[in-house]
Order: structure tokens, then sequence, then C-alpha cells
């Protein structure tokens, strides 16, 4: 193994690392951005629009990974077929069969998830479609028909009865979530711009915000393409200046894009993922990949550990004691009967010989760690207890966090 590779690497990326974050820093980066779970569904949303297969093939599997059930992505794709049709629905539902199976083949038993609520409403659906229609858009239902309602009117009924009521009454997924995931289909399809914008401005109705849509349009301009990101961002930028939400639209959303695909592409995520650890001493899912164990040559041991949100590892020591760089999202650093660290990408811990500590990832955020450990020839890791429910959820608590 090259070892001086390795320290290449991490050196440089440390260095690009603390770059970055001083760069961000001075350009204000975005205020909201969309959770982990609704950054997968654009993700998976976006491949299944477009077609492409094989990289939805690797998003399907990220998004399980991440916590998304069986039949919520199953809920994705069927969603999407209202939108890109048919042929693309199902191959996407075909590639997430075969997905399953081979995970199945390899041990992991997949969240199935629960399915959609009866419904027990004992109106028309033409009637529950156009109401649901009119509390995502905030059209009054008995606004006149025009377009292509008044010219079609069959496609009007087809809309509110199938679309707004057999789909959108389906709770797997909230309206929020398929809103997103509408837009980011249309995003990756291109050519049907004034659609997007429409389902761009039931978003903000639904209390989606204008940074979290930017960050939308980043991921598709990162996994699609730029031209098809820009043409969705001029109409973003139409319709917020429209809402009177920004006054020069396209300079903030182009250099708020900017500054989420530069997050993106700097953060610390050069090693491979690594292999899922199947440990009941972490609270769910946790990828580990050794990045150097010629512990009879240099006594450590230097591995890249990614944390799912909210999971983390149960109270534990190293007798030869261990470092910890925190590079990429937020987590959490406690020893036993101190104070709680907040840590970020940059940040460096070193824990001594023997003391009693935990590690892992904030709720809403993954955490990605490089973890050294230190004189392993005094011994591997001893665990302890769990880290309760409660004792995690008292980190919210900002009188007992330090940074």
């Amino acid at each position: 193994m090259n070892y001086k590779k390795y320290f290449s690497i991490l050196a440089i990326a440390c260095f690009n690392l603390f770059m970055c974050d001083n760069l961000l820093a001075q350009n204000s980066p975005l205020e909201q951005t969309l959770s982990i779970r609704q950054q997968h569904i654009v993700t998976i949303a976006s491949y299944t629009g477009r077609g492409d297969l094989l990289h939805l093939k690797t998003a399907l599997g990220e998004g399980l990974d991440a916590g998304l059930t069986v039949n919520e992505i199953k809920e994705i794709l069927v969603h999407s077929y209202a939108y890109c049709g048919f042929p693309r629905s199902l191959r996407g539902l075909q590639t997430f069969i075969a997905v399953l199976d081979e995970r199945k083949a390899k041990g992991i038993n997949d969240k199935i998830g629960r399915e959609a609520s009866p419904i027990t409403d004992q109106r028309s659906k033409y009637e529950r479609g156009r109401d649901i229609l009119a509390e995502i858009s905030g059209v009054p239902a008995d606004a006149p028909k025009a377009g292509y309602a008044e010219f079609a009117p069959i496609i009007e009924q087809f809309l509110k009865e199938h679309l707004f009521a057999d789909i959108f009454e389906r709770d797997v997924l909230t309206y929020d979530e398929r809103e997103i995931t509408t837009v980011a289909i249309l995003a990756a399809m291109g050519g049907v711009e004034p659609m997007a914008r429409s389902h761009m401005g039931i978003c903000l109705n639904l209390g989606i915000t204008p940074d979290q849509l930017r960050h939308l349009l980043a991921i598709i301009e990162k996994n699609i393409g730029h031209k098809e990101a820009h043409a969705i961002h001029i109409e973003l930028d139409g319709l917020l200046q429209s809402k009177g939400f920004v006054a020069n639209a396209s300079s903030e959303m182009t250099e708020a894009t900017k500054r989420q695909a530069l997050k993106a592409d700097t953060e610390l995520k050069i090693f491979p993922k690594g292999d899922l650890i199947s440990s009941p001493n972490f609270t769910g899912a946790a990828w580990l990949q050794r990045l150097m164990t010629d512990a009879d040559k240099f006594d450590v041991v230097i591995s890249n550990v990614v944390f799912d949100p909210g999971v983390r590892n149960s109270w534990h020591s190293h007798p030869g004691g261990q470092i910890l760089i925190a590079t990429s999202g937020k987590g959490y650093y406690q020893e036993r009967g101190k104070p709680v660290q907040i840590l970020n990408a940059g940040d460096v811990v070193a824990i001594p010989s023997n003391v009693v500590h935990w590690h892992g990832a904030a709720p809403d955020s993954e955490f990605i760690h490089i973890a050294i450990n230190t004189k392993v020839s005094l011994g591997s890791a001893v665990w302890y207890e769990k880290v309760t429910d409660e004792e995690y959820s008292k980190i919210l608590n900002p009188l007992k966090i330090f940074r």
C-alpha cells in the first residue's frame, strides 16, 4: 500500500478544506438547504426523469443507505410517471428491483416502510383532487378555467381525479416531497420550463424556501448538467421577482448555486465510502474504509468513517488513544462527564489513552471523519453501554454545548 500517497492526499485535502471553509464563510453560503433526505429524493427523481439508469442504480442504493424506505423510493418512481411517462417510471422500478435483489444477496435487509393510508373521504375523486390542488397551489378551487383546462376539459378532469386525487392522496410522501420530486424530474427532462416554474410556485406556497430551490438546482447542475439547471434558474428568477423575494435574483441565484456546488465538490469525500458497519455499537448506518492498516510498522490504523444523520456509536475508549479529523457535515464528540463538542469540517480532536467517549452525526447532517488510532499495539477499542436517546437529545440544550 502506498502510504505516502495517502498522507499526501490527506495533507492536500485538509489544506483545501481550510481554504474552502474560509471562502464559503466570506461568501455567506445558503442559509437554508435541503435536508439529506430531500437531497436523495431530488437525486433519485432527476435520474429517473433523465432516464439515466446507470446513475439511478447508484442513487437508489445510496437512498436506501441514507434511510429512505423501500416504499418511499417506490413512491418516488411511481409518482414520476405522471411527469416523465410510464416508460421511464417502469424502467426506474425495474432498476430498483435489481438493486434490492443485489442488496438482499449481500445480506442487507432494507426497511420496507409503511403503505399508503386508506382513503376515507367519500367525496368524488374530482372534488378531492380539486381541493388538494387548491391547498398546495394557493389558487382558489372555484377560479375560472383557462388555457388547456378550457380548451380540453377532459385533461383537467384527469389531472384532478388521477394526479391530485389518486396520486397525491397517497401519504407515503408528503406534499413537499412530491413537489421537489416533480421539480427535479421536470428540470432533468428539459424543455418543460413553464411547468417547472408552476411547480416551483407550489413549492414556495408549501413553505420550501428560495434557497432550498437553489440547492435543488445545484444538485441538478452537478448531476444532470449546467444547461438544464440554467434553464430552470431563469424561470426561478422570474418567479421570485414576481413574488418580490429578491431585487436581482439572477445574480444572487448564480452565486448561490456556485457556492453550493463548491461546497459539495470540496467536502472531503475523496476516500471511498467503504463497507457498511455491522455492529451493535452503532445506532444506525455507518461506513468504514480502512486507509492504512500496517500496524506492525507504524503502530497506527487510519480509517475514513461516514455516519448517517443521527447515527452515533456507543461509549468506548482506546488503550492507545485516537485522533479524529472532521472532514464533512456536522457531528458531536463527548467525553464521559464533560460537555458535548460540536464538530464541523476542519475540527480535530485528540483523545488520550483510555478516555471514555462517543462520537457521531448531528440529527440533520451526515458526518464524516478520519479516525487515526494510535499505539494500536496496546489493544483494540473497549466498548461500553450505548448512548441513550435521552442523552443524545440533551445535546440540543445550548447550555450543555461548547465549541
